[in-house]
């Protein structure tokens, strides 16, 4: 039996919240984050399209543990919306399938938002990453296949109209929840208006729990690279990294003491006393000296550990 190969890269755990720049993959953006970091390894929370930018939540380590609770949160985009036009990606980088000179006023958009609002049908753009029978549906739309994709649920929270630059253009800014396609928004209100249309710039603000002020430019971090020698520069980098903990803002919160921690470390339940504690959830978090020890469910007056992290 050989040996199991040693791992490449810091056991460092944290959270990166990137501002991905325009025209750079996710996956792209990952990798370079990785590399940058030297960091075992690294997984993103919510994928962003090449021609949008900002937030993408990008986990190092042991935080990758709680990347699923980071992709069911919250989310805020500022969107334009190109009248005129429908094309076959729903954004500027497809082919023009459908057009019309016929243009909205302010007062016709401002009155269709509420059609959008709360729990809504969404049929997601061909060029999508859903899966169907196993393959990509943009795979198949880039073959030149037929793609039928059934409409999904999903809730969007609030939008707005924030501007009008001109006839031709409308601003929006969107809080929705996990699957919400923001492509499909400007094909649909488009197809409402009877006028078409497709997003010409979109940047994500909020990926719950983080915040737009917590992002840091992917230029300030490829800036350090200048920096010769390889600890001061990684501390520098390691500056910028959330704790695992602050992704789970959202749980129930459980401090333990040192004794506790070590049955969690082992795999065990603990006994929960108190007034304060959570009598029973599928998800809570346990935390020692400050640190994020745990993620478990309550249940009959016990938190039994589903995952452990390394402190």
């Amino acid at each position: 039996m050989g040996r199991r190969g040693k791992k490449k890269g810091r056991p460092i755990s944290g959270w990166l919240v990137l501002d991905k720049p325009w025209d750079f993959g996710s996956t792209e953006a990952v990798s370079k984050i990785k590399w940058l970091f030297k960091a075992e390894k690294a997984g993103h929370a919510g994928t962003l399209d090449p021609l949008a930018s900002g937030m993408l939540p990008i986990a190092l380590g042991d935080a990758t543990k709680t990347v699923p609770y980071v992709m069911d949160g919250r989310k805020i985009y500022e969107f334009t919306v190109a009248w005129g036009e429908q094309r076959n990606t729903d954004d500027l980088e497809g082919e023009v399938v459908a057009s019309s000179e016929t243009r909205p006023d302010q007062a016709a958009i401002e009155a269709l938002l509420p059609n959008y609002t709360g729990v809504i049908e969404q049929i997601p753009p061909a060029f999508s990453a859903v899966k169907i029978a196993g393959e990509r549906a943009y795979d198949m739309a880039r073959d030149g296949e037929v793609v039928d994709i059934p409409a999904r649920e999903v809730e969007i929270h609030r939008i707005t109209l924030l501007r009008c630059p001109d006839a031709d253009h409308a601003v929006f800014e969107v809080e929705c929840g996990k699957g919400t396609y923001v492509r499909a928004l400007a094909r649909d209100f488009g197809r409402d208006l009877g006028c078409y249309g497709h997003i010409s710039a979109l940047r994500r603000t909020m990926v719950a729990p983080f915040s737009e002020d917590a992002m840091v430019p992917l230029a300030d971090l490829v800036a350090l690279e200048q920096i010769e020698d390889d600890a001061e520069r990684l501390a520098r980098l390691d500056e910028y990294l959330v704790p695992p903990g602050e992704a789970l803002g959202m749980l129930p919160r459980i401090d333990v003491s040192e004794d506790q921690a070590h049955r969690i470390r082992m795999g065990n339940p603990i006994i929960l006393r108190g007034r304060d504690a959570p009598v029973a959830t599928d998800d809570a978090c346990a935390f020692v000296r400050g640190q994020l020890l745990s993620i478990g469910e309550v249940a009959d007056g016990e938190f039994r550990p589903r995952r452990v992290f390394k402190g």
